[in-house]
């Protein structure tokens, strides 16, 4: 099958989990023997625009007419069978959409997060999941400044959202939405895309090859410091008799956390390490903690630990009591709920209950999250699409040209 796929990469100073699986399934699918054709832009490359190509940014959020032409382009050359959307944000917009309607092409889109709903694709502000703009017009982000903490920066976002709703792009141009859990296919579904047209696909991980001997050294936070991600409840919720706590990553949470964290002897913030390193540390943990206050999209993180037996804590909100069974692969506690994530740490730290959890992890791997019952899934989801697109065709009368 020949198949275009779409991102736009995120910052290499911020790493993404949504970049990692982009090259994880172009390289599971092209390993499948599929002719895999990479249409990329990435958001580094911003800082080395000039000063008008800078301030147009903005605009390009909205309609970008360079990508549209580009990719029009590779759609005439290559003759795709499917066009797989992963993000188009910043640089790229939902306007290449229709260029891929026009083409007759059908669209898979991934929905990594809620930007097609949620100025900064968190369904989060203040402190906790917020919901407003759900199914609604996005303004109430612009009033909040809910992307960068900026009204300015949101308007763009906003209008984009706007805009492509108003034109019905996303509606009109994709064949097959693809969530990443029955939670976010819900809250998607609630912000106006055809339910019909939606699918649940988890992520998956490459089997490591190896998984944990022992019921573990320590409790390990592996995730960008920041004030969604819950941090602020393991400086809160810690204490020494838990046991010991390493927490990896690097971000704008990361100067207070350190000062909470210093009067604790059993704790290491060992700043941002690669992913090979983290991965050690994982192999050794007694339980993976994510604490998140958000909903989360599908933390590759957790699904890592389920491949290595590891088990996991984290709230029971978002997509989490679908990944994780709460007293059997991990423990879930209350969202937000300092007391309750302590708890759940003492629940784990005992070598049998960490080791039974862990198995079970394990097992959840290999029945949900292996590459194999990935790729079973995607080429699924592509033929859907395709039989979806010649089937709509010919209702018009325009059999599509391959």
């Amino acid at each position: 099958m020949r198949i275009l796929v779409v991102h736009n990469r995120y910052r290499s100073g911020q790493p993404s989990g949504e970049n990692r699986v982009v090259e994880q399934e172009v390289s599971l699918l092209r390993g499948a023997g599929n002719d895999v054709v990479l249409y990329e832009r990435r958001s580094d490359d911003i800082s080395g625009f000039s000063i008008i190509g800078k301030a147009a940014v903005p605009a390009r959020v909205v309609w970008s007419p360079a990508d549209r032409r580009r990719l029009g382009g590779v759609l005439a050359h290559r003759r795709p069978d499917v066009v797989h959307v992963h993000n188009t944000f910043p640089l790229i917009s939902p306007s290449i959409l229709s260029v891929c309607r026009e083409a007759g092409v059908p669209v898979v889109a991934t929905l990594h997060n809620f930007r097609l709903a949620c100025a900064n694709g968190l369904l989060f502000r203040s402190g906790a999941p917020c919901e407003d703009c759900v199914g609604r017009n996005p303004w109430p982000g612009v009033v909040h400044g809910c992307y960068r903490g900026s009204r300015l920066a949101t308007i763009p976002v906003a209008a984009s959202i706007s805009v492509h709703r108003g034109l019905r792009t996303w509606s009109r141009g994709v064949s097959r939405f693809v969530a990443l859990s029955t939670f976010a296919r819900d809250r998607l579904i609630a912000g106006g895309l055809p339910a019909k047209r939606m699918v649940v696909k988890p992520n998956s991980t490459p089997d490591p090859g190896e998984r944990r001997a022992a019921a573990g050294e320590h409790f390990l936070y592996l995730g960008r410091l920041s004030d969604e991600k819950g941090v602020d409840l393991l400086a809160s919720g810690w204490s020494d008799d838990l046991g010991r706590l390493v927490v990896v990553g690097d971000g704008p949470a990361r100067p207070a956390l350190e000062r909470s964290l210093a009067r604790y002897t059993s704790v290491l913030v060992a700043g941002q390490l690669s992913h090979d390193e983290s991965m050690r540390l994982l192999l050794r943990s007694t339980a993976l903690i994510v604490p998140s206050r958000w909903y989360e999209g599908f933390p590759m993180v957790v699904v890592e630990a389920c491949a290595r037996g590891i088990p996991v804590i984290a709230p029971a909100h978002g997509g989490f009591p679908e990944m994780i069974e709460d007293g059997r692969s991990g423990v879930l506690f209350p969202p937000g709920d300092a007391a309750g994530l302590a708890q759940a740490v003492r629940a784990l730290r005992t070598p049998e209950t960490s080791g039974r959890m862990g198995r079970h992890a394990r097992a959840i791997y290999e029945r949900r999250y292996t590459e194999e019952r990935n790729l079973d899934r995607l080429m699924g989801i592509y033929a859907g699409a395709i039989e979806a697109s010649e089937e709509g065709a010919s209702e018009r009368g325009a059999p599509r040209v391959s």
